[in-house]
């Protein structure tokens, strides 16, 4: 099924400092409504199956997702709503939101929660939401961004002892996280497949990776175009027909790495996303990934 991150907006109404947002991107873009319908429909016809509202805060234009999300139910698109939950600072707030988004056909909510968060938005705010969402029927989760450091031991204890579904998901070192300290890994040798679910960014740019993809300034391996020149089938296309795409799917980034002579023991030290942005983000490295794509095929158990 294609899927895709809509990013309907840039305006976010906090700033964390662990945001993979770019701090040189102003927060005033945004989509046009009748076009993000327009898109929408195009999407369903080039068979997107799910779509991610992401990238600013999205609750900022409530009553405009909303529309979009019940657009969506009708045409047969799985919707996800991805949030700070800063409008969940009572129990009713939350509850008449929820149950307004439920009415109107969204299938899941995802809950950012971390402790850089905390300095912004209050935890009884996502208590609140995820209490909404139960109550409702609607399928939620708790994303638990971490560095995995000890600091983060506390925030995780109050998830588990509040019984709130959540999955821990690493800081991605890029964006306003980028000057943080990175911390080494270390884990076992993982293969580090990734889904690569492609973002669609306000202006109508269209990127392979919804993560840090926007972010490979020394090579824009991941930009795909602009929907003001290419259809959306074109663009899903390329990432379906481009070989290395591929290969981060199905053979992953950490065997890929191995191909261009990085050793074991550094490997273990970088998450995935650190992991491809040091491959796909080197000129040098891409040419020669580029060049040897037929013997990288061959690199497999």
């Amino acid at each position: 099924m294609r899927k895709l991150v809509f990013g309907y907006s840039t305006r976010c109404n906090i700033k964390c400092e662990h945001c993979v947002a770019s701090e040189d991107i102003p927060d005033c873009r945004k989509m046009d409504h009748n076009k993000a319908k327009e898109l929408i429909v195009e999407m369903a016809q080039a068979g997107v199956g799910g779509i991610s509202f992401s990238a600013g805060e999205p609750f900022l234009y409530f009553n405009e997702i909303t529309d979009l999300v019940k657009l969506c139910k009708q045409i047969g698109i799985y919707t996800r709503i991805v949030t700070n939950s800063y409008w969940a600072n009572t129990a009713e707030s939350s509850e008449s939101l929820v149950s307004e988004l439920k009415e109107n056909g969204l299938c899941q909510l995802r809950l950012s929660y971390s402790r850089w968060h905390q300095k912004n938005i209050n935890r009884n705010n996502v208590l609140n939401a995820a209490h909404s969402c139960q109550k409702n029927g609607l399928n939620y989760f708790i994303s638990f961004v971490t560095d995995f450091s000890l600091e983060d031991d506390p925030y995780e204890q109050f998830l588990r002892d509040q019984g709130l579904k959540f999955f821990p998901e690493p800081v991605i070192y890029a964006g306003r996280a980028a000057s943080f300290k990175r911390r080494n890994i270390l884990t076992d040798y993982q293969a580090n497949y990734c889904d690569m679910n492609p973002y669609l960014t306000p202006d109508l740019d269209m990127y392979a990776c919804c993560d840090a993809g926007s972010h490979f300034s020394g090579t824009n391996f991941f930009y795909l175009g602009n929907l003001t020149d290419n259809t959306m089938e074109q663009l899903f296309t390329k990432i379906e027909t481009d070989r290395l795409y591929s290969f981060i799917r199905t053979m992953g980034i950490t065997n890929i790495a191995s191909f261009t002579g990085m050793k074991a023991s550094e490997i273990i030290t970088y998450s995935k996303c650190e992991l491809c942005r040091k491959l796909f983000n080197s000129p040098e490295t891409l040419t020669r990934l580029r060049a040897e794509v037929s013997q990288l095929a061959a690199w497999s158990r």
